[in-house]
């Protein structure tokens, strides 16, 4: 079947992938009047950020987070009418627990004060008890000296982070207590293989631009209610056509200016396309001649990102979250009221940089982790185990190597009436929410333009605020 009915209606925009980028993509077309038509080719919205049910529980496929400083993703939530269903703490205050320190000496904290930048970490810093005073020491004068790179300077993206850490003084410690703790959870990838122009982006922004920057906010409902549920309902409401179970097998021009798109069973026609897929499947949809290297998409690596979850018999963590030292875990989250646990404790751990263990079988995973957060959290020693299980994401985000900034391609590509979307794309951020909702925002704002529409004030109010 054919789609004729744009003309009547004014243009038409076609937005291919229901992530966050073409669900934000789609919000923001619509509320400048162009009419919409988003095509996801899963039975759902979200992306890579989702939920699916486990018998009575409601199950997130792994834990995501953002920052105050994450304004698109803030402006994402208030416009579905989720702000209030993934609250940021008041204060950024992060339990830092170290297996290998005796029991009582274990918990260190990063916190903020209510103070300009950077005094509002300087308490925190001073009495770390994970680093000696020497190395603490050394971590302010390498904050200091982060503080003073250049984000727009090109050669930041060729160099990789540890070595520069390595250069201004920090111990191996160091890089494992405070700038990996945060770095690996934010970019995926540990310091040595991260890019320096994508680790200073997020130490800059995150802890250096404002006080309240990396306060942490995180869904206590399953994401599934705010990226598809709540998020479609907001795509209703604007008039998008949103399709689900929808897959798009052909993206090309028709030589009067306007795009074809083709899917099993129909064709639209559209007068601006966005692709907001992942880098892999926009290089087989884009057209010849779409960008001067298309090789390049391919050469965008993948991480990994394991999630291990637990369900215990009894509360043994009296923490919404905490971070780990010493031990394999990196991040424990509660997910107990978010999955509808009704007794006992939901756990789930976040394992960011997962090469080593994306395809260990799952009975050794058990047989690694459980006895680990006996380790970590003592309370878990003699508690039944209800369920145990894990969710693997192979291709979670782009990979932050060093030189991937040079094949990040912008929203517009060579073919006018053609635009990109993803966190993938060059937004300047690692592959997060945020990513993904700036990119949807940059791809919606060049049609716009070439479409002659007005950027609604609204949609870019979070720039604004940046």
């Amino acid at each position: 079947m054919s789609d004729e009915r744009q003309g009547a209606d004014g243009r038409h925009a076609v937005v291919v992938g229901g992530g966050l980028a073409g669900t934000t993509a789609a919000l923001a077309l619509a509320d400048a009047g162009v009419r919409v038509t988003l095509l996801e080719g899963r039975p759902r919205l979200g992306g890579l950020a989702f939920s699916f049910r486990r018998g009575d529980l409601t199950v997130d496929n792994g834990q995501h987070v953002y920052l105050r400083c994450c304004t698109a993703y803030r402006w994402f939530l208030d416009r579905i009418d989720g702000a209030a269903l993934a609250p940021l703490q008041k204060r950024l205050d992060v339990p830092v627990v170290d297996v290998a320190r005796p029991e009582g000496r274990r918990l260190g904290r990063l916190r903020r004060d209510a103070l300009p930048v950077p005094l509002h970490l300087g308490r925190s810093l001073a009495t770390y008890p994970h680093l000696s005073l020497a190395e603490r020491a050394k971590v302010g004068r390498a904050a200091l000296a982060l503080q003073g790179l250049d984000l727009a300077d090109p050669a930041l993206d060729a160099q990789d982070f540890g070595s520069w850490l390595t250069a201004h003084g920090q111990s191996a410690r160091a890089v494992e207590a405070l700038w990996d703790l945060v770095g690996v959870a934010t970019l995926n990838a540990v310091a040595g293989e991260a890019s320096l122009a994508l680790a200073a982006m997020v130490f800059k922004t995150g802890l250096l631009s404002d006080p309240g920057a990396a306060d942490i906010g995180w869904a206590h409902v399953p994401l599934g209610e705010l990226h598809d549920r709540l998020a479609r309902k907001a795509l209703d409401s604007a008039g998008v056509r949103t399709e689900v179970r929808a897959r798009v097998t052909a993206v090309s021009p028709e030589g009067d200016g306007r795009w074809s798109v083709r899917m099993p069973g129909e064709t639209l026609t559209a007068d601006a396309v966005v692709l907001a897929v992942p880098q892999r499947e926009t290089h087989e949809l884009l057209p010849a001649g779409a960008l001067d290297a298309p090789e390049r998409l391919l050469e965008i690596g993948t991480a990994p990102i394991l999630n291990v979850h637990v369900v215990y018999d009894r509360t043994v963590l009296d923490a919404p979250f905490l971070a780990a030292l010493g031990t394999p875990v990196q991040w424990v989250f509660d997910r107990t009221d978010a999955s509808g646990l009704r007794d006992g404790q939901y756990l789930a751990l976040s394992q960011s940089a997962a090469q080593d263990e994306i395809d260990t079988p799952v009975a050794d995973l058990r047989a690694r982790y459980l006895p680990e957060l006996e380790r970590l959290l003592p309370r878990t020693r003699g508690a039944g185990v209800r369920d145990f299980f894990v969710t693997r994401e192979r291709t979670a985000t782009f990979a932050p190597a060093p030189g991937v900034g040079r094949l990040r391609p912008g929203a517009r590509t060579k073919v006018p009436g053609l635009y990109l979307a993803g966190a993938w794309t060059a937004t300047g951020w690692p592959a997060t929410m945020e990513s993904a909702v700036r990119s949807g925002v940059n791809a919606a704002d060049a049609a716009l333009g070439a479409l002659g529409r007005p950027r609604p004030h609204r949609l870019f109010a979070f720039e604004e605020a940046a």
